[in-house]
């Protein structure tokens, strides 16, 4: 069967399945509305289906689906927006103490929140400059090489900060093979 020529309404008959309705077409896949069996999703290429009424494909056909991936694409890399991240449930309500060696001087408290807060602002603008770097076309590959390196290394040295994630994969990550 000629599959790349069905677009959204081409009515098809599949083995297993029965009668259906193509309803969203995607590089590799169809989505199919069966009368029988519901929505699934069927390869393309299946030697199952068989061509009922075929409509044209749109060329210009872009699912909602494909258009949030690359928005949310679009924002991760040219965004500075904040993503979410949990303190782990034991620090809630927490307050880190800065007290200075020398005695004359107050002590400095800071919510456990805040302090948390700033240390994912921190690891946001890494990745923010980690992306521009990476983007960037003045620097020579060797330069973003050694700058990644360098982003890298400030990372690992924030790993100390891993045990206020709720989440092990929210936790900065280094370098694994070096000693900084």
């Amino acid at each position: 069967m000629n599959t790349f020529s069905l677009g959204i309404g081409s009515r098809i008959r599949h083995k297993e399945f029965g009668d259906g309705v193509i309803v969203q077409v995607k590089p590799e896949d169809y989505t199919i509305t069966f009368m029988q069996k519901g929505m699934r999703e069927i390869e393309r290429t299946s030697p199952d289906l068989e061509i009922i009424d075929a409509n044209d494909q749109d060329n210009d056909l872009v699912s909602l689906a494909d258009i949030e991936v690359l928005l949310v694409n679009i924002l991760n890399k040219y965004s500075d927006i904040q993503q979410r991240v949990d303190l782990g449930q034991k620090w809630m309500g927490g307050k880190v103490i800065l007290e200075p060696g020398d005695t004359s001087m107050k002590s400095k408290e800071i919510p456990m929140e805040v302090f948390f807060n700033k240390i994912i602002m921190l690891r946001d603008r890494l990745r923010v400059l980690e992306q521009r770097v990476n983007s960037h076309d003045k620097l020579t590959e060797e330069d973003k090489v050694n700058m990644q390196q360098y982003i890298t290394r400030c990372y690992g040295s924030l790993t100390t900060f891993n045990v206020l994630f709720k989440y092990s994969t929210d936790s900065f990550v280094g370098d694994k093979g070096s000693k900084d």
